[in-house]
C-alpha cells in the first residue's frame, strides 16, 4: 500500500470495537469494527490491535500495556445512566459492554499519558467519561440544526466545520474551516471539566474536543477515516491520523515498555457506573 511505513516503525496501537448480538447463518455474536479504521491507521504507519467488549478486564489491560496509543472507535449510543440522564424516547441501540469497556481502556490510557483519539462516539466518550452530558438526539432536541445523519452520510462531505486557531486541533490540519462528512444523532451537551471546545458547524454543535491541559486527547465528531485511502496529500483526515501518529511514536521512544505508567497524574473525571 502507498504510503505505509516499515513494520519496524510501527507504532502499535489499541482499537475499540463493538460487538454484534448475532451474526451470519449461525447467528453468534461477534466483534465489529469497520474496515475503514484499520486501513486508515494502516496507512499512517501504525498498528492496530482490537480491543472489544468480549475481552475480560485483564485481557484489555494486558492488551493496551503493550500499546502507544487508543483509538475510541464509532458506533451505538452511550448509555444514558453514564451522563445522569433518563433515556430519551429517540435513544439509538446501546451496549452495556462496550461502555464498561472503553471507561476502562480510558482509564488505562491516561493512567499511561497514551495519546487518545476519539471518533464520533468516541468524542461522546470521552466527555461523558471526563463528566459531561449528551443531546441524545439532535432532531429533536436541537429542531434548528443543521442534517447531522443524512442517508450515505459518511460516504460524502456534508458540512463545514470552524476550527479554533490556537488549537491543538487547528496545528494538525493547519485551517479554520474543514468540509467533513458526517453520521450522528447524538453530540456533545455540556462539556466535561478539563475538555476544551475546537470545532463547531454553523448550527453551534460542537465537532471538536481535546484536553485543555495540553495533554494528547482529542476527539471529532465526524468520521475521518472514511476518506485517507483515496485522499490527497495534506487532507485534514490525514493529517490527523498522522499526528496521532507521531504522538503514539513519541510515547513508545519516551517508554519503551508500553505499560509503564506515566508520572503524570491521571485525569480526573466524574464516576458513573
Amino acid at each position: 500500500m502507498r504510503g505505509v511505513a516499515p513494520v519496524a516503525d510501527r507504532p502499535i496501537v489499541a482499537l475499540t470495537t463493538g460487538m454484534l448480538p448475532a451474526l451470519g447463518a449461525r447467528q453468534q455474536p461477534a466483534a465489529f469494527i469497520y474496515a475503514n479504521y484499520i486501513a486508515a491507521l494502516e496507512r499512517t504507519g501504525l498498528a492496530p490491535v482490537l480491543l472489544t467488549p468480549g475481552h475480560s478486564p485483564a485481557s484489555a489491560r494486558a492488551l493496551l500495556a503493550g500499546c502507544t496509543g487508543l483509538v475510541l472507535s464509532g458506533g451505538d449510543d452511550i448509555l444514558p445512566a453514564r451522563f445522569g440522564a433518563p433515556p430519551h424516547p429517540r435513544l439509538g441501540a446501546t451496549d452495556a459492554a462496550r461502555d464498561a469497556l472503553e471507561w476502562a481502556a480510558l482509564e488505562f490510557a491516561l493512567e499511561r499519558a497514551l495519546p487518545v483519539l476519539g471518533i464520533c462516539r468516541g468524542i461522546q466518550v470521552l466527555n461523558v467519561y471526563f463528566g459531561g452530558t449528551l443531546y441524545q438526539d439532535i432532531p429533536s432536541e436541537l429542531p434548528d440544526a443543521l442534517t447531522h445523519d443524512p442517508p450515505a452520510g459518511l460516504s460524502r462531505r456534508l458540512h463545514h466545520v470552524a476550527i479554533k486557531p490556537g488549537t491543538r486541533l487547528h496545528g494538525i490540519v493547519k485551517s479554520d474551516r474543514i468540509f467533513t462528512n458526517s453520521s450522528h444523532h447524538q453530540a456533545v451537551r455540556d462539556v466535561a471539566p478539563g475538555l476544551a471546545v475546537t470545532a463547531r458547524t454553523a448550527d453551534g454543535v460542537i465537532e471538536a474536543v481535546e484536553a485543555a491541559d495540553g495533554a494528547w486527547i482529542l476527539g471529532v465528531q465526524w468520521h475521518p477515516e472514511r476518506h485517507p485511502q483515496a485522499a490527497p496529500p495534506g487532507d485534514p483526515d490525514l493529517r490527523l491520523f498522522a499526528a496521532f501518529r507521531v504522538a503514539a511514536a513519541a510515547r513508545a521512544a519516551a517508554h519503551p515498555a508500553a505499560g509503564e505508567p506515566s508520572a503524570r497524574s491521571p485525569a480526573r473525571r466524574v464516576h458513573r457506573p
